[in-house]
């Protein structure tokens, strides 16, 4: 069965952004670098951090080390499932690497805000990354799919991207092969049953590590 045209390699999607305006930088400051590193992060892993949250008047909001259950926690590198000044920010680190990173409103909680994150707040983290791990899933596969850049994967662009992989291996269209290859994927990969596959449902898997 060609479920092998889900497969996919690690690999940092080079992007351009056209004529939009730069976004604003994070300004990143390395406090300590281990001798030996082995790799380094990229989009699509999935990195291991502990970390503190300070206001611009060096309130702390949160220190994983001591808040909630003390663990340190798992995401995804460049799918959005953190903010986007971690996601630039936390490129090119080693496993044991500790950066603080200052990030502005827009590349945090922007206008809005979030819970205890007033609107327009400039953000200072520390961040040290445990362990970094090959992400399961790839962050350039699932944007190739992702035909409207929703984030979201409707059972339309898993259909057409399945379609294109038969062609692109020299075998012919197969609309009921398709259909059922497309309905097996959403059955395993759509977790919470909305009829969409999420960025995180495509590349958040435990159980493939």
């Amino acid at each position: 069965m060609l479920l092998t045209v889900l497969s996919w390699s690690i690999s940092l999607l080079a992007a351009s952004c056209g004529g939009k305006l730069p976004d604003p930088e994070v300004k990143v400051e390395v406090l300590h670098r281990p001798f030996l590193c082995h790799r380094k992060s990229k989009y699509g892993d999935m990195l291991l951090v502990h970390h503190e949250g300070y206001f611009e008047n060096g309130t702390r909001f949160h220190n994983s080390r001591s808040d909630d259950n003390q663990q340190p926690v798992w995401f995804t590198l460049g799918i959005k499932e953190v903010i986007k000044g971690w996601d630039k920010g936390l490129q090119d680190m080693c496993a044991g690497e500790k950066r603080k990173l200052i990030v502005p409103p827009a590349l945090a909680y922007g206008k809005e805000g979030k819970g205890k994150i007033p609107p327009e707040s400039t953000l200072t983290f520390i961040i040290e990354v445990m362990e970094i791990r090959n992400g399961p899933r790839s962050h350039e596969s699932f944007q190739e799919m992702d035909l409207n850049d929703d984030w979201k994967l409707s059972k339309y662009e898993v259909k057409e991207y399945l379609r294109k992989e038969f062609e692109r291996h020299g075998y012919p269209p197969n609309d009921t092969l398709h259909e059922n290859m497309m309905e097996d994927i959403f059955a395993k990969e759509d977790e919470n049953k909305d009829g969409f596959i999420s960025s995180r449902e495509f590349t958040y898997k435990h159980d493939e590590l």
